[in-house]
């Protein structure tokens, strides 16, 4: 509960801050109940469903990380559970900390195992 009196004490720099966090909240209600109507309450990551009460474990990720671009088609989203979107931070991180990229931008290992390599003849003899 906040009174009038008690903001009256805030010096210049707290009525900033609480202006921003009232319009970062304000900007995420916006995009989460849009992120909603788009997408099926799932996390695009483990699958797993959410509705009721657990509602509030799914969050809405920005996949190029950059949290003021809210396109309308929702397509710089995807909602992912808290651990999930952890995770994910978390990789991004440690990406960036490592090369000075992001994930997805390091260049793919050629691999020389195929492990189905002359399944196709083995096969062919067992029939």
């Amino acid at each position: 509960m906040t009174s009038k009196k008690a903001d009256v004490n805030k010096g210049p720099d707290d009525k900033i801050v609480a202006m921003a966090r009232r319009a970062r909240e304000e900007r995420q209600k916006g995009y989460r109940a849009q992120a909603f109507k788009l997408y099926p309450k799932i996390c695009a990551r483990c699958g797993r469903e959410f509705s009721g009460e657990n509602l509030r474990e799914l969050t809405v990720h920005h996949k190029d990380h950059n949290h003021d671009n809210n396109p309308p088609d929702g397509s710089n989203w995807e909602l992912l559970c808290l651990y999930c979107h952890d995770n994910e931070h978390a990789r991004y991180q440690a990406a960036d900390s490592n090369k000075g990229g992001a994930p997805g931008n390091e260049p793919v290992p050629a691999s020389s195992h195929t492990p189905f390599a002359g399944l196709d003849e083995l096969l062919k003899h067992k029939k």
